[in-house]
């Protein structure tokens, strides 16, 4: 195995008989690889088996005592007016909001219609609100989908396009994976291959730390069914305002 160009075993050994590296421990470097690559290790999200055994409420109590303690460890003063708070707020708002889309109770129920006025062009719902977050540094992506079908039979009401994305989303994430996971549900929910999906989004891990470029955007695609077809996708792509 190589990082870097660099030879595991190459590397010289520290006291316990682990590979270092000139920059730091090689369970560090090896850590910081997969995060800077944004590299996913599963198409589902990765979670345990127990993961729902505890309810909302608790949830929030134990990640308000453990972040009370993160504040503490970091030095703040939490009996200042303006800190004193944090912990729960924190706690709440990561159960209810940034990760509830973990909870499969959340996932949103799809409303399907008769397709009764024939239409069976594409329909596209575009610039839907992207905000997840990064699944390696816990922070921010901010962006925008694009939605696009051709129906089956079957049409979806349009909000449900957009809280489909949303529930994928409130969840630690890769890119990549979010862009699947939309394509792949919309695909079960509307009995049709005729799917595609476009992310463009901006990834705070980017632009805040590392290498803290703030112009740089990700773009990724599902194509489906008709939409493999390179006319289907020029369309599309003419739709959402994107060249080849």
């Amino acid at each position: 195995m190589k990082l870097n160009g660099t030879s595991l075993n190459s590397l010289p050994l520290n006291k316990n008989g682990k590979n270092l590296h000139p920059d730091g421990d090689l369970n560090d470097l090896l850590t910081d690889e997969m995060g800077e690559s944004h590299a996913a290790t599963s198409l589902e999200t990765p979670l345990r088996e127990d993961a729902f055994e505890l309810d909302d409420d608790l949830k929030i109590e134990l990640i308000e005592k453990h972040f009370r303690e993160i504040m503490n460890i970091l030095g703040l003063d939490l009996t200042d007016d303006s800190l004193k708070g944090s912990p729960r707020r924190v706690a709440k708002m990561y159960v209810k909001e940034t990760f509830s889309g973990l909870n499969p109770a959340n996932k949103p129920a799809p409303t399907l219609f008769e397709n009764k006025f024939g239409y069976n062009q594409m329909l596209v719902e575009k610039d839907i609100t992207v905000h997840s977050y990064c699944e390696h540094h816990f922070v921010p992506i901010l962006g925008k989908a694009h939605v696009a079908y051709i129906s089956s039979g079957k049409v979806i009401g349009l909000s449900k396009l957009n809280r489909i994305v949303q529930y994928f989303a409130k969840r630690p994430q890769v890119q990549e994976r979010l862009t699947v996971q939309i394509a792949n549900e919309l695909k079960q929910i509307l009995e049709t291959d005729d799917v595609a999906v476009i992310i463009d989004a901006k990834h705070l891990c980017v632009s805040t730390r590392g290498v803290n470029d703030v112009e740089s955007s990700t773009v990724t695609a599902a194509y489906h069914g008709k939409f493999e077809d390179e006319a289907t996708r020029q369309e599309l792509l003419r739709y959402i305002g994107t060249t080849n």
